[in-house]
């Protein structure tokens, strides 16, 4: 019988490298490279979210880039979609696809077949339960779907409101509309974790501030206004707070750097406690995977 096809994952938190790690593999196995990052998803978000450079696109292709504008959210479901037609599309022409990215849950999405509900956002009614408060809204899931409820911590305002969006969109509850339907791949995960990433963390912090992140904030809250969710994320939040005053750039980078830290730290948690890749040595990554990827595709 004739082997299912290969899907290579490239995961590991921010900052850890997997840019020039992937473009080296890319290269080396004539792959193209296909983005899990939820934020590089947004057009005119380049410099927030450490999106390739156009250099970098030109040495590798890329996919799964800009998809939307900042104000067009984009479902766990549509991104589903979009990413399986690439992977697939990759597949029948290379013989292998190339996933890189630290967005956890849209990596699982691909990797493990899971079936997200396909309720677009609701912005009223995310407003509406924002003002009710997270320990309200908890509470609210908690009775209501109770299921989903105990799965979701009680300070997770993010997915609380999912839950309950799903829930008043479609009448039925998110528990009900979930599954599992792994795909017909192989997928050999391999992962980043080196042990400076607080430096790297903060290193390219500096970086994107140097970069313009300020300025590039200042376009986007001119053309799509200050409310706009995407601007409420890690660093571009800080950065509108330099444009109102009420942060310094030395300050901003602090915040920035440590908010980052802390969002690093749960992505290695996801990672180890959803996945199961083979972790790379910070002393040759390169070699490892591809000595791993030569065994997978052999």
């Amino acid at each position: 019988m004739q082997r299912p096809p290969l899907v290579v994952v490239l995961l590991g938190p921010t900052a850890s490298g997997k840019t020039a790690l992937a473009l080296e593999l890319a290269e080396r196995f004539e792959l193209e490279i296909l983005n899990i990052d939820s934020r590089q998803l947004y057009r005119e978000m380049d410099i927030g979210t450490a999106k390739p450079t156009t250099e970098q696109r030109v040495r590798v292709p890329h996919h799964l880039l800009d998809l939307r504008r900042p104000n067009q959210p984009i479902t766990l479901r549509e991104f589903q979609d979009e990413a399986l037609t690439a992977v697939n599309r990759n597949l029948k022409q290379r013989g292998a696809a190339f996933l890189v990215g630290g967005s956890g849950l849209y990596l699982k999405a691909l990797t493990a077949g899971l079936k997200p509900p396909s309720v677009a956002p609701q912005p009223a009614l995310r407003q509406q339960l924002a003002a009710l408060g997270q320990k309200t809204c908890h509470q609210l899931l908690m009775a209501a779907d109770p299921q989903a409820g105990r799965k979701i911590a009680p300070a997770d305002a993010v997915r609380t409101q999912r839950a309950l969006e799903v829930l008043y969109a479609s009448g039925k509850p998110m528990s009900s509309q979930t599954g599992v339907s792994p795909p017909p791949w192989r997928v050999l995960e391999l992962g980043l974790n080196p042990a400076d990433l607080r430096q790297r963390i903060r290193q390219r912090t500096e970086q994107l501030y140097a970069q313009g992140l300020i300025e590039e904030t200042q376009r986007l809250k001119q053309r799509y206004g200050a409310g706009l969710p995407l601007l409420q994320t890690i660093g571009y939040e800080e950065a509108l707070q330099v444009l109102d005053g009420e942060l310094d750039q030395a300050s901003a980078i602090e915040i920035t750097t440590t908010r980052t830290q802390r969002f690093a730290k749960r992505q290695r948690t996801w990672f180890r406690r959803q996945h199961q890749p083979y972790w790379l040595s910070d002393t040759d990554p390169f070699n490892e995977a591809s000595h791993q990827i030569e065994a997978g595709l052999g």
